[in-house]
């Protein structure tokens, strides 16, 4: 799995297969407060790219585009991740304080899962 432990990361839907237009359903804890989000693949271009956005979850804008290069080692990947968080000048607020500290430490470990995987 490739997302930490302490976000109890569950996909409850999915498709077999992924395909643009597919629609995944996830439970995760956030600082111990359960939240279901669903994202869809808006562009699926294997072997390439894909990129899965939010349509209900914690976020009013959540955009993930994962890329991967061919390198003479192997294969990069790249994740971009654009986000916005509700709620105006709380929602900045909590952005300072947690949120975008969360989404390093969480993109952190996926980085780190991935050298362990795969090596690089």
């Amino acid at each position: 799995m490739l997302t930490p432990p302490w976000l109890d990361f569950r996909i409850t839907e999915a498709p077999q297969a992924l395909s643009s237009g597919s629609l995944i359903l996830y439970e995760l804890r956030i600082h111990e407060i359960r939240v279901r989000w669903t994202t869809q693949i808006a562009d699926w271009n294997p072997p390439d790219s894909f990129t899965d956005i939010q349509l209900s979850g914690p976020y009013s804008l959540w955009r993930h585009q994962h890329r991967f290069t061919a390198d003479r080692n192997g294969t990069v990947i790249h994740d971009e991740v654009t986000y916005a968080l509700p709620f105006g000048p709380l929602g900045r607020l909590a952005h300072r304080a947690l949120v975008r500290r969360d989404v390093e430490q969480i993109f952190a470990y996926r980085a780190e899962r991935m050298r362990e995987m795969f090596g690089g």
